[in-house]
C-alpha cells in the first residue's frame, strides 16, 4: 500500500508539471495572437483552454481520492492539499490566457491596443510567458530560487500595469473609449496572471522550507 501511495503522490506532482506547462503553452500563444493580432493563434488558445480545465478536475480527483483512501498526514497531507489549491490557480491562468486570445479575436484584423502602448504589452506578455516556464521548472524542482525570481518579475508585471493606467487617465491618452477599455481590461489580466503564479510559488516555497510568506500580492 505504501508504495501505491508513493506512486500517487508522484503522479500529482507530474500532473501539476503537465497542467503548468499547458498553461505557459498557452500564455505564449495568447500574447502573441495579442501583440501581433493572429487570430489563429488565439483561436487555438480558446480551443485548448477545456483541456486545461479537463487536466485540472481530474487531479483534483486524484487528490480527493488520495485524501479518502491514503488519509495522509505531516508533509504529504500538505502536498495534497496545496496540489488542490495549485491546480484552482493554474485552472485561472489558463482562463486569463483564453481571456487575452478572446481580445485579440475580438478585435481582429486591428490590435487590440493603440500603438502608444505596444510596447509596454509586448514586455508585460514576455515576463508573463518567462513567469509561465520558470514556475513549470519550480513545480518540476522545487528550487527555493526560481520562487524569489518569480516574485521579482511580478513586481515588473505590476509597474508596467500601473504604467497602463497612468497613460490611459492622463491628458495627452487620446484613445477611443473602447480602447480604454481595451487596455484597461489587458493590463488587468497580464497582471493577475503574474499575480497567480506568485501564489503558487509561495506555496512551493513552504513545501520546501516550512516558511509562509504572506499574501500581499
Amino acid at each position: 500500500m505504501r508504495e501505491v501511495f508513493q506512486q500517487e503522490m508522484r503522479e500529482v506532482q507530474d500532473r501539476l508539471v503537465e497542467i503548468a506547462g499547458l498553461v505557459a503553452e498557452s500564455i505564449d500563444k495568447a500574447t502573441r495572437a495579442f501583440n501581433e493580432s493572429d487570430v489563429t493563434l488565439a483561436e487555438e488558445v480558446i480551443a485548448d483552454d477545456p483541456r486545461i480545465d479537463h487536466a485540472t478536475i481530474t487531479l483534483d480527483e486524484l487528490a480527493i481520492t488520495i485524501l479518502a483512501r491514503q488519509q495522509p498526514v505531516a508533509r504529504d497531507l500538505r502536498i495534497v492539499v496545496s496540489a488542490l489549491r495549485i491546480s484552482a490557480s493554474l485552472e485561472r491562468m489558463g482562463d486569463i490566457a483564453r481571456h487575452i486570445a478572446q481580445l485579440a479575436r475580438y478585435r481582429f484584423p486591428d490590435k487590440v491596443v493603440p500603438k502608444s502602448l505596444r510596447g509596454t504589452f509586448a514586455e508585460m506578455g514576455r515576463l508573463d510567458v518567462e513567469i509561465a516556464q520558470r514556475l513549470v521548472e519550480l513545480l518540476t524542482t522545487e528550487d527555493v530560487k526560481l520562487a524569489e525570481y518569480i516574485r521579482d518579475e511580478d513586481d515588473k508585471v505590476d509597474a508596467l500595469h500601473l504604467q497602463v493606467f497612468d497613460k490611459v487617465l492622463g491628458e495627452t491618452w487620446k484613445g477611443e473609449a473602447s480602447d480604454t477599455v481595451d487596455a484597461t481590461l489587458a493590463s488587468r489580466y497580464h497582471e493577475r496572471f503574474a499575480d497567480h503564479a506568485v501564489s503558487i510559488a509561495k506555496k512551493v516555497l513552504y513545501l520546501a522550507t516550512g516558511d509562509w510568506a504572506p499574501d500581499d500580492a
